[in-house]
């Protein structure tokens, strides 16, 4: 399976601190930025991690960031 972009620009959304995420790393999912899983049988997996604060982050939609799940700015490269 292919990485797709989900959108050429991040997302912002207010996360809850010590709330668990699912980040969608394959761009395939219907549920964006979350993952739906739409990678099963495929080599990719999607991205748990817990919020450090409550606060908006910008989440990449975009797959290219380095910094996973948060945009780090790959969209505009």
């Amino acid at each position: 399976m292919e990485i797709k972009k989900a959108d050429n620009k991040p997302t912002l959304l207010e996360l809850e601190k010590g709330k668990t995420y699912a980040w969608c790393s394959c761009g395939h999912s219907t549920n964006q930025p979350w993952c739906d899983g739409s990678h099963k049988g495929s080599e990719h997996t999607p991205h748990v991690f817990q919020a450090e604060e409550t606060k908006t982050y910008a989440l990449c939609l975009c797959k290219g960031t380095q910094n996973a799940a948060f945009c780090d700015g790959s969209h505009s490269k």
